[in-house]
């Protein structure tokens, strides 16, 4: 299959790209192409007008000041995997990025073009709700920022308007003695997840949860918090209680069920990651 016909443009700054979105009708913007450049083939998108993010340099970038951090959208995933300064800080982007397709896959994929693809079983934006980021937007009203929580208003549906561009996203780093996991099950090594799991969890001295977060993918349209869990754990320890209690809220969800899984199945698996990856989290947070 090759792609439909369409005008391509070669914006070199932020506000040629914001300016050719607002005045082009039925305009797509290109950041890694590794989503979109197959459902131009399969002719499930047809743009008139293809506008290229890659040149501008304005959007690209790995910074941290302390435990904030920022990433610009265009920043390639091979690069936020190979960041020390990052893995030191969030070794669980670098875990959840092993997961993604394949090397070749994220030396083109982008930060923001996963968010802003929100595949349901996308890895990085599972990631970013764990952390609370904020996704920041650029468009003809100005710059707003949309939380991850409220990042989600659809199937493969952002909270992006068709004039915006996301240019960075923000969050900060868990400082304290904590650890990290993220599992997932997939068909194959770098196919897409049939459920993934991210979690952080932060100790005190007495190995008692001091905090907790955990992230499920591909079970909904966008990430999922088990946020009633996180609260639950607080101030216990985490043994076999608390982790069969973790799967079993996590077993409460209502998963989709598509060619790949049931719901009923992608329910069971969402118990059995849960708790594998909070043990897994936990003893890193001990070691």
């Amino acid at each position: 299959m090759k792609p439909p016909p369409f005008k391509y443009h070669d914006p070199r700054t932020l506000g040629d790209a914001l300016q050719l979105l607002g005045s082009l009708e039925n305009a797509k913007l290109l950041a890694g192409g590794q989503s979109l450049a197959p459902m131009l083939n399969f002719r499930y998108l047809l743009p008139d007008h293809l506008i290229d993010l890659n040149r501008i340099e304005e959007l690209s970038g790995i910074r941290v000041d302390g435990c904030r951090i920022t990433v610009g959208a265009m920043t390639r995933q091979r690069a936020l995997e190979r960041d020390e300064a990052l893995a030191r800080l969030c070794p669980i982007v670098r875990e959840a990025l092993r997961e993604v397709g394949h090397v070749q896959t994220r030396n083109r994929g982008t930060l923001g073009g996963s968010l802003s693809h929100l595949d349901p079983a996308a890895e990085l934006p599972g990631v970013m709700a764990l952390y609370d980021s904020a996704i920041e937007l650029s468009g003809p009203k100005g710059t707003r920022t949309v939380k991850s929580a409220d990042w989600g208003r659809g199937y493969m549906t952002p909270n992006l308007e068709p004039d915006e561009i996301l240019t960075a996203v923000r969050w900060e780093a868990w400082e304290g003695r904590h650890g990290h996991a993220f599992v997932e099950f997939a068909r194959r090594r770098g196919d897409f997840a049939i459920v993934g799991v991210g979690c952080l969890v932060a100790l005190d001295s007495a190995n008692r949860v001091q905090r907790a977060a955990i992230s499920l993918v591909g079970v909904a349209y966008s990430p999922v918090r088990l946020s009633v869990c996180e609260r639950t754990l607080v101030g216990k320890p985490i043994d076999d209680k608390a982790l069969e209690a973790a799967a079993a809220e996590a077993r409460k969800i209502e998963p989709k069920s598509d060619l790949y899984a049931s719901g009923a199945y992608r329910q069971r698996l969402a118990g059995v990651l849960t708790a594998r990856a909070l043990k897994m989290a936990h003893e890193r947070a001990r070691g």
